[in-house]
């Protein structure tokens, strides 16, 4: 039989003590972090004088009518809010994974004039504001007569196929400066042109900053609000996040208790979305060069 000395009693007391430590810790900081998504919850259940006299996370009287007053709130079915927010996220995470794609290909693999200025230039773009850009984009597309009319989201979506998300760009770039110039030479000594390259070497090896640019792109134009309430004008053509503003209004009584209850279900799809994605998440963010 073994015994144990004093010292090694000691070490392992010590090294639980520090994993229970730590166990506590995360625990504190899951419930920092999960109590406001508890707290919208347990809100979008509370009637409209309990919201206002009750600030704790469970109602005191469920009511489970706010999602369909939320619904069925306005003229427009919310459900059509919610396929215009899917429509313009499709199309931007389409546009995005392609033209990224391709613009990252040209600046990792290609060689071309100026190349090193343009990439300067284009990382550059990263360090300004968006809504710096809002005015003269917004005077670009009116000129062209492409804000309001029969298709409203062109604004929203055409940058996106102009590989204009420079953080993209440069995650891809940084992702296909880890693949072997061996390859393309290989491929090259086959016989295949610099298109041929690209299909069958970049490509499928390109999934994970793929996967990671669609996800970060859904979950972006899913949760935009201000450029959408910039070229957005009619109630038919609004998306989730600028329809939850019409629940808020200055001149009458506000549905506080429907805006919560519609706000979780907007939680949804991209809580589902994240899920569905999150371990090509993380690996697509550990090999394209942004590690801690």
């Amino acid at each position: 039989m073994v015994t144990q000395t004093p010292a090694i009693a000691a070490t392992r007391r010590s090294g639980g003590g520090r994993q229970a430590l730590r166990l506590l810790m995360l625990i504190a900081i899951l419930a920092v972090v999960l109590y406001p998504l508890i707290w919208m919850i347990g809100t979008s259940f509370k009637s409209q004088e309990e919201i206002v006299n009750n600030i704790g996370l469970l109602p005191e009287r469920f009511t489970p009518g706010n999602y369909t007053n939320g619904w069925t709130n306005f003229d427009v079915n919310f459900g059509r809010f919610f396929f215009n927010s899917a429509l313009v996220s499709l199309l931007t995470v389409i546009g995005n994974a392609v033209s990224c794609l391709l613009a990252a290909y040209a600046f990792a693999r290609l060689r071309f004039k100026f190349r090193g200025i343009w990439f300067a230039i284009m990382i550059g773009t990263l360090l300004l504001p968006g809504h710096v850009l809002i005015v003269p984009q917004y005077i670009l597309f009116r000129t062209f007569d492409m804000v309001g009319g029969p298709w409203p989201y062109l604004p929203l979506v055409v940058p996106q196929f102009l590989a204009t998300e420079a953080f993209f760009v440069f995650l891809m770039v940084q992702f296909m400066r880890g693949i072997p110039r061996e390859l393309d030479e290989a491929a090259k000594i086959d016989g295949a042109s610099s298109y041929g390259v690209f299909y069958h070497v970049i490509l499928p090896l390109s999934r994970p900053a793929l996967v990671t640019t669609a996800i970060f792109s859904f979950i972006w134009t899913w949760n935009d609000f201000f450029r959408q309430l910039v070229y957005l004008s009619d109630l038919d053509d609004y998306t989730v996040p600028v329809a939850l503003t019409l629940f808020i209004d200055s001149t009458s009584q506000s549905a506080v208790g429907p805006m919560f209850a519609m706000s979780v279900l907007s939680l949804l799809p991209v809580f589902l979305f994240f899920v569905a994605f999150q371990r090509m998440l993380v690996e697509g963010i550990n090999t394209s060069g942004l590690k801690g």
